[in-house]
């Protein structure tokens, strides 16, 4: 039996695209039709059909191929969860062009520290979104949903509403 390359890709919003992803695992290898992928959802979301779906298709000898280690996951438990799962299945995981081998206390360190990375990358871009919010907060620019309906349509409906014709 041939071990056989499995990548997957993932973007956090549907407005990103995948393209540049699946184009370095296909460079790395992978087959167009072995490329799982997740539009849409984040690396701290656990809950992803493709990763599902890629995990589900990898058997003992093959290899999960994954661009980056924070496609894969976003906090260091994640991704030692996932890597761990692997292991035990005999399956391998590249990270770009490196191989993880958790037999290996150097890649074990490495992957951890990239694990590490990966998190604190997610947790600085959360720090900068909620003091971009303060500071626009304080300036009177961020006043939370508008309101779906205008003042006239408001007024209207309240108008409507008191005839007691409307519910």
């Amino acid at each position: 039996m041939t071990a056989t390359l499995v990548g997957y890709a993932r973007c956090s919003t549907d407005k990103q695209d995948l393209t540049a992803q699946q184009a370095r695992l296909q460079e790395l290898g992978v087959a167009p039709d072995r490329i799982y992928m997740d539009r849409g959802l984040t690396g701290t979301t656990r809950a992803r059909p493709g990763l599902d779906q890629a995990l589900a298709a990898v058997r003992a000898g093959d290899t999960l191929v994954v661009p980056k280690l924070d496609r894969l996951a976003r906090s260091v438990p994640d991704a030692r969860q996932i890597a761990d799962a692997l292991v035990v299945r005999g399956v391998k995981l590249a990270l770009g062009t490196s191989v993880y081998d958790p037999a290996d206390p150097m890649g074990k360190m490495f992957f951890n520290i990239l694990a590490t990375f990966a998190e604190f990358e997610t947790d600085l871009i959360r720090l900068r979104t909620r003091e971009g919010m303060a500071i626009a907060r304080a300036k009177g620019k961020l006043r939370g949903k508008r309101p779906k309906l205008s003042d006239k349509q408001q007024k209207e409906l309240w108008r409507m509403h008191d005839t007691g014709e409307y519910s």
